[in-house]
């Protein structure tokens, strides 16, 4: 890892702030990526709020938001989000069959036209930098514009976590090998 991770007691003022105020969050715990946010407490103070919003409070149960998060893992090769983001997704009950889809690029099978249509849009937004009309038509129909704005949010938002991850070089926990190659 290229970042020496504070402890609470390393924190200053503002860092600690925003470190207790992410541990009283619905996660209850700080995630990862803020502990390199914190070097910018108010950038991670943000962050840290968007991304409780877009984990717990979407229109999506985590079943389908977890598919645009792992689509988002895999486009960027990110291997502790994907290691997070797969147990959370199989929680949510995902099928494993669709995240193995995922994981080695090939397009799921999927039974729900909500859960397809995640999938297409988060591929359509890190592939083709957008989404076509047609596709944009048909997700706001499905989806609602209100999940098709949650979708490039979660989109967005795990494209910084991605980044910061794997620019610190964030390595999967508990000795754990990376499935993404």
């Amino acid at each position: 890892m290229r970042l020496k991770l504070l402890s609470p007691g390393e924190m200053n003022a503002a860092q600690k702030e925003t470190y207790d105020e992410s541990i009283a969050g619905k996660r209850g715990a700080p995630p990862a990526p803020m502990m390199a946010w914190l070097n910018s407490p108010e950038m991670a103070r943000h962050a840290t709020r968007l991304g409780e919003v877009l984990r717990f409070d979407t229109v999506f149960p985590a079943k389908l938001s977890e598919i645009a998060i792992l689509v988002t893992a895999r486009h960027w090769t990110a291997h502790y989000e994907w290691y997070a983001h797969k147990r959370l997704a199989l929680k949510g009950g995902l099928d494993p069959k669709i995240i193995e889809d995922i994981r080695v690029r090939r397009v799921p099978t999927f039974d729900d036209p909500k859960a397809k249509m995640i999938y297409e849009l988060a591929k359509s937004l890190h592939e083709g930098h957008g989404v076509a009309k047609p596709l944009y038509d048909e997700a706001v129909e499905l989806l609602s514009l209100r999940g098709v704005v949650e979708i490039i949010g979660l989109c967005g938002y795990y494209t910084m976590v991605s980044m910061t991850l794997n620019t610190f070089e964030f390595e999967v926990p508990g000795g754990e090998l990376s499935e993404l190659a």
